[in-house]
């Protein structure tokens, strides 16, 4: 089984690349971020085409995450995390899918910081540990996937000082992404490049792709039962450099 995380950075814009990747590659299940799209508006026949059913938590113009399922349909278990019944932004979604459960996360980047968006990345992370807790707790099977907004490891980035001041590399932020850890989950592609130096988004600003000035965000968290049989963790590097391709790589892990 393989299992990927895409921050797609506009599912309508970058349709012809996504469905590309799905049927060159072919994942199991491929969670999705930054939709960009009302649910009303994703492209929806494209992708069935494709071969994946789908499921999806869209919001108009901003956030939005999704499940898709090659040869099956996602079966819903939570959209949106507890905790602040005002928060209406679309960035957690959870299914169970081909006997795994799984999660799509678009976690807040946090900037500017300090401020309120960075102390709403903050809580948002605190609500997904919660929410982790639980499912560590049920024993299933389960794989928290997404754009964490969070750059672990000095070793992460192709040049922590130019990221110090940035919400994804803060002490604050760090410490919740291990504090997650620590409860028992695993980081699938650290676990297979414990030497970091592995990157999933570069930034359309500065060269950021040709002068390889990227960092990783994207993670696939995994319970135990998960850990347990992983193959594989490797980062589709070559999607980035495609034209008009989302800012991000897919990132993927493979289970026995």
């Amino acid at each position: 089984m393989k299992i990927a995380t895409f921050n797609i950075n506009g599912v309508k814009a970058r349709l012809p690349r996504l469905v590309e990747w799905l049927e060159e590659t072919q994942p199991d299940i491929a969670c999705l971020q930054e939709l960009k799209s009302s649910d009303e508006t994703i492209p929806t026949k494209e992708i069935e085409a494709a071969g994946y059913g789908a499921l999806y938590h869209g919001q108009k113009g901003f956030n939005g995450v999704a499940i898709l399922a090659r040869g099956a349909e996602p079966v819903e278990v939570q959209r949106g995390l507890a905790g602040e019944e005002e928060d209406e932004q679309s960035r957690y979604l959870e299914a169970d899918v081909h006997g795994v459960r799984v999660a799509s996360i678009y976690l807040p980047n946090g900037n500017p910081q300090p401020g309120p968006k960075f102390d709403y990345k903050l809580r948002w992370m605190k609500r997904l540990r919660e929410r982790a807790q639980a499912l560590l707790a049920s024993e299933l099977p389960v794989v928290l996937a997404g754009d964490y907004n969070v750059i672990p490891h000095d070793d992460d980035v192709w040049d922590p000082r130019a990221m110090a001041n940035d919400a994804l590399m803060q002490p604050e932020s760090r410490d919740a992404y291990f504090r997650l850890l620590g409860d028992g989950w695993t980081d699938a592609l650290r676990s297979r490049h414990p030497g970091g130096g592995v990157w999933t988004f570069w930034d359309y600003q500065a060269g950021g792709w040709p002068r390889d000035h990227g960092f990783r965000i994207d993670h696939l968290l995994l319970s135990p039962a998960m850990a347990d049989r992983l193959i594989d963790a490797q980062v589709d590097r070559e999607y980035r450099g495609r034209e008009k391709a989302s800012d991000h790589a897919p990132t993927w892990a493979r289970f026995g």
